[in-house]
């Protein structure tokens, strides 16, 4: 198992397979793609990495990105994670834009769960957000997904101020009918979106009034869940949850750690420059490898400091995938 030096066990792995994306929201990439960026993970890497990972105890390894797919080898990462002997659940966080195309392969693969992005239901807001007239493809993936064979669908709404807060009850809705969880992600602060952020940041504690006074009852989250509180209703087959990262004990249970695509391990999405795992990664040195995850475990800090406005070295969210 890995261990930091305030207790906690990490059994959950975020591996960012490119810090690439086709889309443009304007709480994350309003300007599109920096010029140098590109995936340097190769296969043969992310495989090592999943070894080593499971040989230290993680169990589940979530793909993000930028946007996963657009590596055409997508399928093949997810098929060589799932084989890797200790590594239970496979997962993937998607904008869902070329979902409808791949879905059958990538769960023929092996996934397991999928995480979707939809920020609205309303076309003109989602162009608005995104930069990208699909919302209607989007809701076509989601219920190819829900028919799929996968274990779990969720759809991931960042809360907007200027946005999406007015059409809130809409989209609870559209859920609690859905055999789907949402979950709204409370807008976190990035090098590059200070004034945004200011405009926009909606605490989750709304969120929470509202679900508790309409007869929510909150759920015990699995040990390698992610940091989500998520709720269910008698009345309703959906699921709606949410991620407060501003919230004084999010960090308390934290259980997940990240490796960006150009392979630096992160101790925090909101910490400083990650450490770089080529060398070993290179050499195809395995015990290494592992070695030197246990030993950054133990620099990895109590929180983060976003409360403080410090976001440390992460200037958008494409960077290391959320």
């Amino acid at each position: 198992m890995l261990f930091d030096s305030y207790g906690r066990s990490f059994r959950y792995l975020r591996l960012s397979v490119t810090d690439i994306c086709n889309y443009r929201c304007n709480y994350c990439l309003p300007d599109g793609m920096p010029c140098d960026t590109r995936h340097k993970l190769s296969v043969q890497n992310i495989s090592m990495i999943a070894r080593a990972a499971a040989a230290l105890g993680i169990q589940k390894i979530r793909i993000t990105g930028g946007e996963p797919s657009i590596r055409n080898d997508l399928t093949q990462i997810i098929s060589v994670l799932k084989s890797t002997p200790g590594i239970e659940t496979v997962a993937l966080t998607t904008n869902g834009h070329n979902l409808k195309k791949h879905l059958n392969d990538w769960v023929d693969a092996g996934l397991d769960q999928i995480n979707i992005s939809c920020d609205s239901l309303d076309a003109r807001v989602f162009k608005a957000i995104t930069g990208r007239d699909q919302l209607d493809n989007l809701l076509e993936a989601i219920k190819l997904a829900q028919a799929s064979s996968l274990k779990s669908v969720k759809v991931n709404t960042v809360l907007l101020r200027e946005y999406n807060l007015e059409n809130l009850d809409e989209i609870i809705s559209w859920a609690s009918s859905s055999d789907i969880t949402l979950r709204f992600i409370e807008l976190m602060e990035t090098g590059d979106n200070h004034q945004y952020f200011f405009r926009n940041h909606v605490s989750a504690d709304v969120l929470q009034r509202r679900l508790l006074s309409g007869g929510w009852h909150q759920i015990i989250a699995h040990k390698v869940a992610g940091p989500a509180k998520e709720f269910s209703h008698p009345d309703h087959i959906g699921k709606i949850g949410f991620i407060a990262p501003y919230s004084d004990d999010f960090c308390d249970s934290c259980n997940r750690l990240r490796i960006s695509s150009s392979a630096k391990f992160h101790l925090c999405l909101f910490g400083e420059s990650g450490f770089d795992l080529m060398p070993w990664l290179e050499q195809d040195d395995l015990d290494g490898l592992m070695v030197a995850m246990k030993n950054i475990m133990e620099t990895k800090p109590r929180k983060h400091y976003l409360q403080e406005n410090n976001t440390g070295e992460t200037t958008n969210l494409a960077m290391l995938g959320g």
